[in-house]
């Protein structure tokens, strides 16, 4: 048991061999190898521009690797069969990314009717249940535009898991939110946890790095400095670089709620 969350030895559900990606002979990403079981939670942390969502878009080749190799469950993701594969790694972004000329409703149904082949009815019946979840049953007919931040990102994750995926990807969720917002959605990403879905994250909210993950990994300039368990990486880190991130960001986010609550 880390941090509440109960993880067993399983097979990798994600598996990445050397990933290489570069922008006008700049490094994104240099040479990343990383295994993800089914049903961890890894947290990615890092400064701006270390390749964290980079290495999230090239899971699901929104991004294409210059050269390196990524398997779900055990399958290779390429160009033959992506479309495929997308289905089964969810994503969230920070941008919500909702079809404002949609319902919720319809926005939770159009990918599992069109893409899945569901048939309506079981479609919407699942829609229901996802927006229960993630307590916006009663927005079931609002349009994006009538809802708030916190609203937009909750019918993103619930159109996500619509799609009933293996994994989830999720870039920076709450970077666009104010503090109360960002609980709700926090909040939702905690029970997932909970539940088992696997994921990976991007995130610059370290406390709930702390508190989610099985795994914590500080990445800088395109590569993995270090990877470990929660209180390894925030209370004792091994590496100087990794040292200096952590105790900056934290000292920033104690400080902000300092000035908050003043």
């Amino acid at each position: 048991m880390k941090n509440g969350l109960t993880q067993e030895k399983r097979d990798d559900m994600i598996k990445i061999e050397n990933l290489k990606k570069s922008y006008n002979n700049n490094y994104a990403l240099k040479d990343v190898s990383l295994e993800v079981a089914t049903g961890e939670v890894v947290t990615i942390i890092g400064k701006s521009g270390a390749g964290k969502s980079t290495l999230l878009r090239c899971i699901n080749r929104l991004v294409s690797p210059d050269s390196g190799t990524v398997y779900l469950d055990g399958v290779m993701v390429d160009d033959s069969n992506i479309a495929k594969m997308r289905q089964r790694i969810g994503m969230v972004f920070q941008s919500y990314n909702l079809f404002e000329h949609l319902t919720v409703m319809e926005n939770l149904t159009i990918a599992p009717i069109k893409l899945l082949g569901q048939s309506k009815s079981i479609a919407e019946s699942r829609a229901k249940e996802l927006l229960k979840t993630v307590g916006l049953e009663d927005k079931i007919n609002a349009i994006p535009s009538e809802l708030s931040g916190g609203e937009k990102q909750r019918v993103a994750i619930a159109r996500t898991l619509a799609m009933n995926p293996d994994v989830l990807l999720l870039d920076e969720p709450t970077s666009a939110l104010d503090p109360l917002m960002t609980n709700e959605v926090l909040l939702i990403i905690y029970k997932l946890a909970k539940n088992g879905m696997t994921m990976i994250i991007v995130t610059h909210e370290m406390n709930f790095a702390k508190a989610i993950s099985n795994r914590v990994i500080y990445m800088e300039k395109g590569e993995i400095i270090e990877q470990g368990n929660p209180k390894q990486i925030f209370n004792n880190p091994q590496d100087e670089r990794t040292k200096k991130f952590v105790e900056f960001e934290l000292n920033y986010f104690s400080e902000n709620k300092q000035q908050t609550e003043m």
